[in-house]
């Protein structure tokens, strides 16, 4: 059946800001227009909100295979369709980890056959993910691939980081850096500074990130390779990934939600809150006002969320030993339309660029835009919903947010994969 999007404003980033009307009709978007007829077609009401191309988050850890009891790929994209996402793309760090063709075709078969939104599986940088010898990145993009990444771990040998940036560039694929050296980092679990000596917790300095990103925009100069850096989180990355751009290197990056809105300030007024330990770790003030500038300008093309589940029994620990992460995938869209396009730190039609036309190019993948023609992946945003976040009635596995009790506005109302509607209202339909 065609399904009509009917009386919602869309957003197409560089195209069109209008009230207009979208039909979908086998699996394309067919007509975009005012007053577009009804008849046979299942029909959305959008009046009263925002409809833009379906969302897509480039840095997602679904935990399939090897972490079930964490995440799914069918929860996961759940979660996903709830969120306002269209697609993911899931990061290798599973276990087996996704490093060679075999792995990443058991990864599409299980999403064809448990997922509700696109799955795009990324292949490691290296086997196994240890940092030594250059994974089968053919094989893997043969079988569907989008980019490479050891992320959750740097590639700290600069050689077999050069290496696979050679090999990607052969298969005209990225490679997404995660810049953290392991050895400035040590066993650090937050930001170094004022509040880890008040806490008692052993810090991760800025420039345990910083001399990494240096590192892979100088390779990603040598090589030639586009270079996609992960959740930058401080001033001096932003900076250099600036410059990076302004000499024409094929350089860009993403940021998370956590770090545009939450500073290292979070771990001390939550008491020790575990879900407020990421990697890399919450920073400060001043690196968050870095980063929404970097957003604003153009030197940060991503906002991804870093979806990082984890059960409860890793969190419900002492702060040291608790595992780094937070999931995102259902609080990303209103914690960015409310804290920042709402309050005026970000333009609203950049932050939608931010999650859709961007990723979209990045990877190489469809969607991205409204244009006729284009696949009929749409998400519809409520503009005036305002709700608070309960991470009791998330679809995704795990609970580890510390976004629980936020009152926030701007929540996706439809979600809408390859023509079908997959979500609405916060509630999977599919």
């Amino acid at each position: 059946m065609k399904l009509l999007i009917k009386g919602g404003t869309c957003l197409d980033p560089g195209r069109i800001h209008e009230r207009c009307d979208l039909l979908l009709d086998n699996g394309v978007i067919a007509a975009i227009g005012a007053d577009l007829p009804a008849e046979q077609c299942q029909v959305v009401d959008a009046t009263g909100c925002l409809v833009v191309p379906g969302l897509i988050d480039m840095h997602v850890h679904l935990r399939e295979p090897g972490y079930e009891w964490k995440e799914t790929i069918a929860s996961g994209t759940r979660a996903a369709a709830v969120g306002g996402f269209t697609a993911v793309a899931c990061m290798p760090n599973t276990d087996p980890v996704l490093d060679n063709g075999v792995q990443v075709e058991w990864v599409l078969e299980k999403a064809k056959r448990t997922a509700v939104v696109w799955v795009y599986p990324i292949g490691a940088i290296t086997k196994g993910r240890q940092g030594k010898e250059i994974a089968v990145m053919g094989e893997m993009k043969d079988a569907g691939a989008v980019a490479f990444s050891d992320d959750g771990d740097a590639v700290q040998n600069a050689e077999v980081m050069r290496c696979g940036m050679v090999y990607a560039g052969m298969f005209s694929v990225p490679v997404i850096s995660h810049c953290l050296d392991p050895d400035l980092a040590g066993n650090g679990v937050v930001n170094f500074g004022r509040i880890s000596t008040l806490l008692g917790l052993a810090g991760i300095p800025a420039a345990a990130e910083e001399v990494m990103v240096a590192r892979d925009i100088i390779l990603a100069e040598l090589t030639g390779t586009p270079l996609h850096i992960a959740h930058l989180s401080t001033a001096g990355a932003v900076e250099m990934v600036r410059q990076a751009k302004r000499r024409g290197l094929p350089v860009t990056a993403e940021v998370t939600p956590h770090h545009l809105v939450l500073t290292e300030e979070a771990v001390y007024q939550s008491q020790y809150d575990t879900n407020t330990k990421v990697n890399p770790p919450l920073r400060s003030e001043r690196d968050r006002q870095a980063l929404i500038a970097g957003l604003n300008d153009g030197t940060i093309d991503v906002i991804a969320s870093d979806h990082a589940p984890h059960h409860q029994d890793e969190k419900q620990v002492e702060y040291d030993r608790a595992a780094f992460g937070m999931v995102g995938l259902e609080t990303t869209v209103p914690v960015i339309l409310d804290k920042l396009v709402q309050e005026g730190l970000l333009p609203l039609e950049r932050a939608i660029t931010c999650l859709t036309a961007n990723p979209a190019r990045i990877l190489g993948v469809p969607g991205g835009t409204l244009a006729v023609g284009s696949p009929a992946d749409v998400t519809v945003i409520d503009l005036q919903r305002e709700q608070r976040v309960d991470p009791q009635g998330f679809y995704s596995l795990s609970s580890n947010t510390p976004f629980a009790g936020w009152s926030l506005k701007g929540w996706p109302a439809a979600t809408i994969v390859g023509g079908r509607l997959a979500a609405q209202a916060g509630e999977i339909v599919l």
